[in-house]
C-alpha cells in the first residue's frame, strides 16, 4: 500500500477513537463520577466536607505518582500494555470502591483508581504525536480529550436515576458499572492501540519533513531525557498546567455539591445542569486545539483560562438558575481545550519520541494542583460553611494561570526529535 495515497480511512483517526475511549474512561468515569455520586456517597458513609475533599486529592496523589513513570514505561514498552494495564487496574480498583465502607479503604481504591488512570490517560494522549504532525496535532488530541463529555453527558442523567431507583446502594451500584465499563475499554485499547505508523506501513498525518529524517535516528539512540527537566519552557508550561488541575477539579468535584446544598437543586436538577456542561464541551477540544495550531498556543491557552475563571466565578457572584447555567455553559465551551493544548505543545517542542514523557512531567505539575485544590476546597468549606471562598479560589487560579500562558513561547527546542548527540 502507498501510505501517501490513502485509499481508506487512516489507522491515525482509529488510534483517535481508541484515545477518546481510554480518557472517557480514565478521566470522565474514574474521575468526574466521584463528583456526580458524591453526595449520595458522603451522606450514605457520613463525610465531612474536609473528607470528601481529600478522597479526591487521594485519587490525585495515585494519579501523580503514575503519570510520569506510566509515559516513561509507555516510551521504552510500548503503550498497548502500559495503557491496558492502567485501565485493568482502574476498572478494580472502581468496583472495590463500592465494595467499601470504611472511610480508610474507600481512600485506598480511590488512590489506586487514580494510579491506573494515570497509567493510562496521560500516555494515551502523548501516544497521538507519534501519529499527526504539529500542523494537525491539535486538532487529533482536541478529538481524543471529548471522551469526558460524553461521561458528563451519561453521567448526568444516568447516576440520579440509578440512585433513585436503588436507593443507599445506589452510589455503589454506579461504582460497580463504571469498573467493568473501564475494563472492557482496556481490552479494547490493547487490541487495537498500536505505538507507529510504520507498524501499520503509514506515515503520521501531515507529517514535519524534518521528522522522515530524524525517525531513523529514534530508533537508534535512547531519548534524551534531560532535554525535558532541562528545559525552562517545559517548567513554565508545567506551572500553566498546575493552575489547570488546581482550579477545574474545585470546580467539578463541588458542582454538584454546591447545587444540591446551597442552591437547593434535586438531584435530578443538579444533574441536568452537569450533563450540560458535557453537552457544551463537546466540541471544545477541536475548536481550541484547532485555534492553537492557528493561533499559537499560549494564546489559546489564556483564552480558555479566561473562559475558566469567568465560568467559575459566577457560581459565586450570580448564584441563581441563570448564573449557574451561564457558568455551566461558559465553563463547558472550553473544558478540556488545556489538556488537548498541552498535549500538541509538548509534540511541538519535543517530537513525537520524547511528547508522551514531556506531557508526563507536564501533568506532574497538573495532578499536584489537582492534589491540592479539592482538599483545600473542602476545608474552607468547612471552615466558612459554604463553597463560595473555593469556587473564587479557583477563579483566581485561573486567572493567575491565563496570566502565565500570555508569556509562554513555544517553539521546537534545539533537541527537538530526540536528535542525539554523538
Amino acid at each position: 500500500m502507498n501510505p501517501d495515497q490513502p485509499t481508506r480511512l487512516h489507522y491515525a483517526w482509529i488510534i483517535v477513537a481508541v484515545a477518546c475511549l481510554v480518557v472517557f474512561a480514565s478521566l470522565g468515569l474514574a474521575r468526574f463520577g466521584y463528583g456526580v455520586v458524591l453526595p449520595a456517597m458522603q451522606a450514605d458513609l457520613g463525610l465531612n466536607n474536609a473528607q470528601a475533599g481529600l478522597l479526591a486529592s487521594a485519587n490525585f496523589v495515585g494519579y501523580l505518582a503514575m503519570t510520569l513513570v506510566g509515559c516513561m514505561a509507555a516510551t521504552r514498552f510500548g503503550p498497548r500494555y502500559v495503557i491496558s494495564i492502567g485501565l485493568a487496574l482502574a476498572g478494580v480498583s472502581m468496583i472495590m470502591t463500592g465494595l467499601s465502607s470504611e472511610f480508610f479503604f474507600v481512600a485506598l481504591w480511590r488512590m489506586l483508581t487514580g494510579m491506573g488512570s494515570g497509567l493510562s490517560n496521560v500516555p494515551v494522549i502523548g501516544l497521538l504525536a507519534a501519529w499527526f504532525g504539529s500542523r494537525r496535532i491539535g486538532t487529533a488530541t482536541g478529538l481524543a480529550v471529548t471522551g469526558p463529555s460524553f461521561a458528563l453527558i451519561g453521567l448526568g442523567s444516568l447516576v440520579p436515576w440509578t440512585l433513585e431507583v436503588f436507593g443507599d446502594d445506589g452510589w455503589r451500584i454506579c461504582w460497580y458499572a463504571f469498573g467493568v465499563t473501564a475494563l472492557l475499554i482496556g481490552i479494547a485499547g490493547f487490541v487495537l492501540l498500536t505505538q507507529r505508523p510504520e507498524d501499520k506501513g503509514l506515515r503520521p498525518i501531515a507529517e514535519n519533513p524534518a521528522s522522515i529524517k530524524n525517525s531513523a535516528d529514534m530508533k537508534r539512540h535512547r531519548p534524551q531525557w534531560k532535554t525535558i527537566y532541562r528545559s525552562l519552557t517545559v517548567w513554565h508550561l508545567g506551572l500553566v498546567y498546575g493552575g489547570f488541575g488546581f482550579s477545574y477539579m474545585i470546580y467539578l468535584t463541588f458542582f454538584i455539591k454546591k447545587l444540591t446544598a446551597e442552591a437547593h437543586y434535586s438531584d435530578h436538577a443538579a444533574g441536568e445542569l452537569f450533563m450540560l456542561v458535557g453537552w457544551c464541551s463537546l466540541l471544545c477540544g477541536v475548536i481550541f486545539g484547532t485555534l492553537s495550531d492557528v493561533i499559537g498556543r499560549n494564546w489559546a491557552l489564556m483564552i480558555t483560562y479566561l473562559f475558566h475563571s469567568t465560568a467559575f466565578a459566577l457560581f459565586v457572584l450570580w448564584p441563581t438558575d441563570i448564573g449557574f447555567t451561564l457558568s455551566a455553559i461558559i465553563f463547558g465551551l472550553s473544558a478540556w481545550s488545556v489538556p488537548a493544548i498541552m498535549a500538541a505543545t509538548c509534540g511541538e517542542l519535543l517530537g513525537a519520541r520524547l511528547a508522551p514523557t514531556a506531557l508526563g512531567f507536564v501533568t506532574l505539575f497538573h495532578s499536584v494542583g489537582q492534589v491540592a485544590g479539592p482538599y483545600i476546597a473542602g476545608v474552607m468549606a468547612d471552615a466558612t460553611g459554604s463553597f463560595d471562598s473555593s469556587f473564587l479560589l479557583a477563579s483566581a487560579a485561573a486567572l493567575a494561570a491565563a496570566i502565565g500562558a500570555a508569556f509562554l513561547r513555544v517553539k521546537p527546542l534545539s533537541d527537538n526529535d530526540s536528535q542525539p548527540r554523538a
